[in-house]
């Protein structure tokens, strides 16, 4: 059991764009929910360049909201993909591995990965959920 309140607190890192309507993460004990995030940067933009592009800066948006409450990669649990065009993102497999692993490390949490037709932004390729547990020693609720 969490010694922590279960009440859900926003998590909103400044190197995101500002949230609007959402959060980028909510915090309920030491469960961290991570939104869904695209390959937006910090102007708002989809970045360009494709899916391999697209994964590191979604993926990296994921893991800038765990870091924000302390947590590590090693500390997800469930990681959900959605994506507009799966071949393309099947073609591109081992570059997107070598990308998790410079982001991650070693690090395989539960996945899925779902095929969508489209995404909030209509020029967005992926989108990427999750679910992370943060040791109470790591833990850092926002303020």
């Amino acid at each position: 059991m969490s010694a922590h309140p279960l009440t859900p607190v926003p998590v909103n890192p400044a190197s995101l764009a500002a949230p609007s309507g959402y959060s980028h993460g909510t915090l309920s004990g030491n469960t961290l929910y991570l939104g869904g995030q695209t390959a937006l940067d910090a102007e708002m933009r989809i970045v360009p360049g494709g899916i391999v592009e697209q994964f590191r800066q979604a993926f990296g948006n994921v893991l800038a909201t765990l870091a924000e409450a302390g947590g590590v990669p090693e500390d997800l649990v469930s990681i959900t993909i959605y994506l507009t065009d799966i071949p393309d993102y099947q073609a591109h497999g081992r570059e997107i591995g070598r990308a998790w692993r410079e982001l991650a490390g070693p690090v395989y949490p539960a996945m899925a990965g779902i095929g969508t037709t489209a995404l909030w932004q209509p020029e967005a390729l992926i989108e990427i959920l999750g679910v992370a547990v943060i040791p109470d020693e790591r833990l850092r609720p926002p303020r």
